[in-house]
């Protein structure tokens, strides 16, 4: 049942939503490309042609992922480390055997930056 009130807001929600879907369709129209960052080059430079310059992105997504592996070892060890020192308080474990897994864990990412900068130079 419709009273006379409700009837008299229809028009205004009417108006609402044309303004709205108006406004949408001109949204696209009103940006500009003026302030948009360039693309950079890659750390390589961008080659004599197309393929080159993929090969160079690829290397450097190859080097963030290299990055990525190194610092997740890195988190790694630092968390068995503080789960040997939390273990130290409790009695579970040394500070002998703290120090071994600092210097084991140390030698670990040594290694591990090692070979990833081996396989990198292979690209």
């Amino acid at each position: 049942m419709k009273t006379h009130l409700d009837s008299r807001f229809v028009p205004q929600r009417l108006a609402n939503r044309m303004v709205l879907a108006a406004s949408v369709f001109a949204l696209p129209a009103l940006s500009f490309a003026q302030g948009l960052p360039t693309l950079e080059n890659p750390s390589r430079g961008t080659g004599s042609g197309i393929m080159q310059t993929i090969r160079n992105y690829g290397y450097d997504i190859v080097l963030l992922v290299a990055l990525l592996v190194v610092a997740s070892m890195f988190v790694g060890v630092c968390y068995h480390a503080y789960g040997t020192y939390a273990e130290i308080h409790t009695g579970k474990k040394t500070w002998g055997q703290f120090g071994l897994t600092v210097a084991i864990g140390a030698v670990l990412l040594v290694i591990g930056i090692w070979l990833l900068t081996e396989a990198t130079g292979i690209l």
